[in-house]
């Protein structure tokens, strides 16, 4: 018998907010749209969770290009919540990721979860999205107080605890869906700001969102973003982001999903050593789009390596201290 025929399959399921993922991989919301490109390249619903681009009210445009800048080890984005609105994605996106999201026939184990992402420049239109999504089949909903490419809105809600508790204060008051709240590492102490949307309903955070960067063209003497300034995202990242979902997973008590510049299942361990009950993945999908089923798989080996048998009480914030 192979080696490959000697390997157990492993129970991959973890919890978030009370919703159940078939395993601990997000596809990031911004990364992977709405999932009908990637559908044509493999089964979408072989993830665990898919958050959608993010979306506001009205339909956007986003920024003018040039939005996108490469740099050592990552990227510079300042793409601007480009999106269709929410009525465009209850009508007609929505239903294809629902569908798409289904557990294989024949597999018994829980759908891929589809978490609706959503920002606003106001606290109505936070408010009013929200109600929209409530009254929809969404599974979770991933509140985006920490988009640092918006003049209006975005980060600016998530940079003092006042403001990202009032946010997510009016949100929780008109929704009963698991709520998820995305937080900005352009702050002094993330975990105030962790604190003070837990202390209002938030069932769940995921950190970090892109940090704010820039670069230069020596030849035009212009900044490359046209926005000027834009979210730098990529491996670059990954030690920021994973000594702040270390330092949240301690400092509250509801769930922390981590990202930031994972590019392995290596590194989406190493979050879920630090704390995270999943792992969302971005940048890489753009550079390998079938990077999902490889730190899937990554995962699964690991687990099979030595011998794990459930990640949430085995792995999730069991990090040793020296």
């Amino acid at each position: 018998m192979s080696m490959r025929n000697r390997r157990k399959k492993r129970d991959l399921s973890v919890t978030v907010a009370g919703v159940t993922f078939p395993n601990p991989i997000i596809a990031a919301s911004g990364t992977y749209g709405f999932g009908e490109d990637y559908n044509e390249l493999y089964p979408i619903n072989i993830l665990g969770g898919i958050s959608c681009k993010g979306l506001t009210l009205e339909p956007r445009e986003g920024n003018p290009p040039p939005r996108i800048a490469e740099t050592p080890s990552g990227m510079l984005n300042s793409v601007g919540l480009q999106n269709p609105g929410i009525d465009v994605f209850l009508q007609k996106h929505l239903p294809f990721m629902n569908e798409a999201c289904k557990a294989p026939i024949g597999k018994n184990r829980p759908d891929t979860v589809v978490i609706a992402n959503f920002a606003g420049a106001t606290l109505d239109d936070y408010v009013k999205t929200a109600e929209r999504l409530d009254k929809s089949d969404i599974s979770m909903l991933e509140l985006n107080i920490s988009c640092p490419n918006v003049k209006e809105g975005g980060a600016a809600w998530g940079v003092s605890t006042e403001s990202a508790a009032r946010v997510t204060k009016s949100v929780r008051a008109v929704t009963k869906k698991p709520l998820m709240v995305k937080l900005t590492p352009n702050v002094s102490d993330v975990c105030e700001i962790a604190r003070a949307v837990e202390s209002e309903g938030a069932d769940a955070v995921s950190l970090i969102n892109t940090l704010l960067g820039m670069r230069i063209d020596i030849r035009t003497h212009r900044p490359i973003l046209r926005n000027n300034v834009g979210g730098l995202s990529g491996a670059s990242v990954f030690p920021v982001a994973l000594r702040m979902v270390w330092q949240v997973a301690n400092a509250v008590k509801i769930d922390v999903v981590g990202m930031g510049g994972v590019m392995t299942s290596d590194d989406a361990v190493e979050m879920m050593l630090a704390g995270a009950k999943a792992v969302q993945i971005g940048t890489v999908i753009i550079s390998d789009p079938y990077s999902p089923l490889k730190i899937i798989g990554g995962i699964e080996h690991y687990m099979n390596t030595h011998n794990i048998k459930d990640l949430g009480s085995e792995i999730v914030g069991k990090v040793r201290q020296w």
